[in-house]
């Protein structure tokens, strides 16, 4: 198992463990509550202490090699196009943090580059501007390698489940089922019979902890295959996964489907 070397210490000693999160954060438009999902990743935040920083790991930063963020603070990146000017509007301050940054880049044995360059992309801040939105909390993205399988991210993330103990919030932001190119933006609101499939494939293998078939997801059937034709937004799935420990409740909020994307969610506590 792959680990990181040192854990972050609490300001006073064992801070309470915080839940994990896997948010669908669907269209950057999303962001702009109020709306039912806005709504509720607001509410999702209310039954445990504010943490001490927030780790993202976002479908949006898929790189070659892994990186984290290290700049006090990052800019908000309007990654899209196409969209109204108020959400290129949108600013989420909020600063970094290089120690948790310089820490997860001591990992053991995979190399994790420290990142000046990159921000905040809108699979981050989308999602915190409404679960957290004073931006007073410092926030680190971690990038997802596009050259490693889904068993090496699974993997990978473990080494992480430490930073649950000392007061990190880990949050991945995906959609379990993302094929823009058979979105109907005529019928948004009626899911295709594949992306229904799919997802409910997902669920039960997710209630049932069976990382390995959601790991090689490319074994789970056609339908499954038309929902990930690539991967980057449903390895921040298996991030969250990867962290939930036995004893863990997993709940879904937000299991809504629009046309061929998946808004799906869940919270393990």
């Amino acid at each position: 198992m792959i680990s990181i070397t040192r854990s972050l210490k609490g300001k006073e000693g064992i801070m309470q463990k915080l839940p994990v999160f896997f948010v669908g954060h669907g269209s950057p438009m999303n962001a702009l509550g109020p709306n039912p999902l806005a709504d509720t990743w607001a509410e999702s935040t209310k039954d445990f202490p504010e943490p001490k920083a927030i780790l993202s790991i976002s479908a949006h930063w898929f790189t070659r090699g892994t990186y984290v963020t290290s700049n006090q603070l990052p800019p908000t990146i309007h990654d899209f196009y196409g969209f109204p000017q108020e959400l290129f509007d949108v600013q989420y301050p909020a600063p970094g943090d290089p120690k948790l940054a310089e820490e997860i880049s001591r990992s053991k044995d995979v190399q994790v580059v420290q990142d000046d360059s990159w921000g905040l992309d809108h699979g981050t801040w989308s999602v915190l501007r409404n679960m957290y939105p004073k931006a007073n909390i410092p926030v680190v993205q971690l990038s997802l390698d596009a050259t490693k399988s889904g068993e090496w991210h699974y993997e990978f993330a473990k080494s992480l489940s430490k930073l649950r103990e000392q007061g990190i919030l880990i949050l991945g932001s995906g959609d379990l089922v993302h094929n823009l190119r058979l979105y109907d933006w005529k019928n948004q609101d009626t899911p295709h019979d594949w992306a229904l499939d799919a997802n409910e494939t997902f669920k039960d293998l997710i209630q049932k902890r069976d990382w390995k078939s959601l790991a090689n997801y490319q074994k789970l059937g056609t339908a499954v295959q038309i929902a990930i034709p690539t991967p980057e937004h449903y390895f921040p799935m298996l991030y969250a996964l990867a962290l939930a420990e036995e004893k863990e409740e997993i709940r879904f909020y937000n299991d809504i489907i629009q046309s061929s994307v998946s808004l799906t969610s869940m919270k393990i506590s």
